[in-house]
Order: C-alpha cells, then sequence, then structure tokens
C-alpha cells in the first residue's frame, strides 16, 4: 500500500483509484472531504508544518512513473527538484519519490490533479484516455523529434494548448526533459514482414501502439519496471523503452536478441513536470519565472545527457555476440507510416481541443519539415558520404 494510499484513506472524501491503471476509467480522486475543518487541518499540518510557514517555504512533493535511480529519466527528476530548490533559495523545497515510494506509476497525475501531492514527472500519453490530446505533448508516430517539439512548444502555439488541457485537471504542465529518437523495440522472435505482427504480443503506449494493433498485434502497456519480467515470463514478446542507456540499465539486452530500429512512434519523446495548479497559482511571478526557467535548461540537458550515453551504450550492444541489431525493412516502416497517418487523422478528430491541438501539430509539422530537411537531413547525408575525416581509431 503506498504512502498516498494510507494518506487518503485517513481524509473523509478521499477516493481511491485501482491501481496501475493510466487509462482514466478509474474512480476520479476527489478533494471535497478535505474541507471538512479536521480533515483539512490534518492535510495542511503534513504539506505545510508551521515552522516552514513562518518562514515563507512551501515542500513540494514530486512523484514519478520511473523506477528508482533509472537514468536518464528518473537523474532527471532529481536535477529538476535540486535545482528548484537552489534557483527559489530553498523557498520550495522539492522531494523527489521514484515510482510507487509515494504513488504508484500510473497515478501520478491523478494526486496531482487532486492535490494530494504536488509534482510529478512522467510522460502525458499515458493519460490518453482522458483526452486523447495528451498523446500530442509527449510523442506521436512520425510525429516531431525533440528540437521539433520544443519549437512547437515554445513558439508554435503548443504551451498554450498544453495548458489549457491540463487546466481542466488542476495541472500546470512544463516541459522538462527529452529521450532524444527512440528505437524499435527488443524482440524475442525475428520481424521479417508485417505477417510478424499477428498475434505479437507488445508493450508499448501512446498512439504506437494502435499502430501496432491494427497490424494484428495485442498491445499492452506496463511500467518500466515490469518489463523484464514480462519478456521472461512469455507474457509479452516484445517491448520498446526508450534507448540503448536506458534499455540495458533495466536488462532488456537480457531478456530478448533482437534489437531494432528506428522507433517510429517517439521520434523525440518529451517528458513533463507537472504541477498542482492551484499551487502554481499561488507562487509568486518570480517563482514562477524560476521554474520555467529550470524546465527549459533541463530539457536541454538530459537531451544531450541521452544522446552521449546512447551512443556510449550501443557500442557496447554491438560488441555483445548474443544480440542481434536489426533495421525495420523499409516494407514494414511504410506500413507504420500509412496506418500512423490514420490514426492521427481519427484521432485529431475525436473532440474540439484535440481538434485545435491536432490542426497546430501538423501545420508546424507542415512547415517545419522542409526546413529540417534542407538543414539536417542534407547535412547528415552529407556527412555519411565515404570520404576520408581524420582519424577513424
Amino acid at each position: 500500500m503506498s504512502i498516498w494510499t494510507k494518506k487518503c484513506r485517513r481524509v473523509p472524501g478521499c477516493e481511491i483509484p485501482s491501481e496501475g491503471d493510466p487509462s482514466g476509467s478509474r474512480a476520479p480522486i476527489t478533494r471535497r472531504g478535505m474541507i471538512v475543518k479536521a480533515g483539512a487541518a490534518a492535510a495542511a499540518a503534513a504539506a505545510f508544518p508551521a515552522p516552514a510557514i513562518s518562514q515563507g517555504i512551501r515542500e513540494f512533493k514530486m512523484a514519478t512513473s520511473w523506477p528508482k535511480g533509472l537514468p536518464g529519466l528518473s537523474s532527471s527528476a532529481e536535477r529538476i527538484g535540486q535545482a528548484i530548490t537552489a534557483a527559489t533559495g530553498k523557498r520550495i523545497q522539492v522531494s523527489v519519490f521514484a515510482a510507487g515510494e509515494l504513488v504508484k506509476p500510473f497515478e501520478v497525475f491523478d494526486a496531482v490533479s487532486s492535490g494530494v501531492i504536488e509534482m510529478y514527472h512522467s510522460a502525458e500519453y499515458y493519460w490518453e484516455r482522458r483526452s486523447p490530446a495528451f498523446n500530442f505533448f509527449a510523442a506521436v508516430p512520425f510525429g516531431f523529434t525533440a528540437d521539433e517539439m520544443a519549437a512547437w512548444i515554445h513558439f508554435g502555439g503548443g504551451q498554450a494548448l498544453w495548458d489549457e488541457l491540463s487546466a481542466n485537471y488542476n495541472i500546470k504542465p512544463l516541459l522538462t526533459t527529452n529521450t532524444g529518437v527512440q528505437m524499435g523495440g527488443w524482440f524475442t522472435k525475428e520481424v521479417n514482414s508485417l505477417q510478424s505482427y499477428a498475434g505479437l504480443k507488445y508493450r508499448m503506449p501512446g498512439l504506437g501502439a494502435e499502430v501496432l494493433r491494427r497490424l494484428g498485434a495485442t498491445v499492452v502497456n506496463l511500467p518500466g519496471g515490469e518489463i523484464v519480467p514480462a519478456l521472461r515470463s512469455g507474457a509479452i514478446d516484445a517491448s520498446e523503452w526508450v534507448g540503448p542507456w536506458d534499455d540495458m540499465y533495466l536488462g532488456l539486452h537480457k531478456a530478448a536478441k533482437f534489437y531494432y530500429y528506428p522507433g517510429f512512434h517517439e521520434p523525440g519523446t518529451g517528458l513533463s513536470t507537472a504541477i498542482n495548479k492551484a499551487r502554481w497559482d499561488s507562487l509568486t511571478a518570480e517563482e514562477r519565472g524560476l521554474i520555467t526557467t529550470v524546465a527549459n535548461a533541463e530539457y536541454t540537458y538530459s537531451l544531450a545527457e541521452f544522446n552521449a550515453n546512447n551512443a556510449k551504450s550501443l557500442q557496447e550492444l554491438r560488441q555483445d555476440k548474443n544480440i542481434e541489431i536489426r533495421k525495420f525493412d523499409d516494407s514494414i516502416l511504410k506500413a507504420f507510416g500509412e496506418h500512423s497517418g490514420e490514426v492521427m487523422a481519427e484521432v485529431g478528430a475525436k473532440d474540439p481541443l484535440t481538434r485545435r491541438t491536432y490542426q497546430s501539430y501538423m501545420e508546424f509539422r507542415n512547415r517545419y519539415t522542409p526546413w529540417s530537411d534542407m538543414a539536417e537531413r542534407a547535412y547528415l547525408n552529407a556527412r555519411s558520404l565515404p570520404f576520408s575525416y581524420g582519424d577513424k581509431g
């Protein structure tokens, strides 16, 4: 039983959702019981100790969806907490908790929405059944790279749409981490054609999961800490996670042999730090500005960290004779693309806010792609030409 569950049971009117379900189908957590005088007093005392209040200090708890110590994801959350604490001169003191320490991995959204805790660090596509629009603020198939994602959020109208969406759940979101281009995943069997997906049991979140369902796969979502046991037991046949660095940390390379790329489903996954909106609104303009600056800095730092360590880890995997690293056949990638387009269009028509988000996303993608092709793609193609360049050692 999580600490959050225990506290919730002590507060009249606080409802406990079913465990481990990111779907939004469970009962919402409410705060109605906390207006009861005794309950409110207890909650206030727990969140704001009297000495802290008198000194103007706020103590924020951040729950994450990541296993403790997971590099890149858990470490990014830790840095964010430390940086906010330092930037505000310790007026806001952030304590970071791994998945399950306060809240189960997929319960962090409800916990922050209700105000039971103040912050979460997670991936927005976990909340897609509350609104499909959440997918656009994490990753969608054949969508934005990390740079494109940041450009849309900050200069393409993405943040305003995200704020509007999350405000419906009493949450203020910030883009704070990016994993870069992800891998296609680990498979216990070869994938030679589209027929290989018929009946395949695959772990994948977000809209990429719907693409695979249309190819005949059975798709489930599992927290990171449950992937390796599921692969070893045969409960699943394949799973994506992030990239070589984090995949090796979890031990996926010891549970499956075939490692496929590229990850069509997550070309630049943005992760968020979200704050209970009532708490966010109670901060000063200076404090909100400092937190936003921390978020922007961490986004750049985390992407650099992922890219550097993925490159190093890929070298290690290539030296492992038990691992076969393979590129998806172009015929498979083309089918991924065609089904992705269908899924995106259908999702984009779900409701007015999702439609506006989809339209904004696609307009920015269509405008940015010619520049990306002329700049980064053309340069990378040029760099791959066979010419001598320094010491290749």
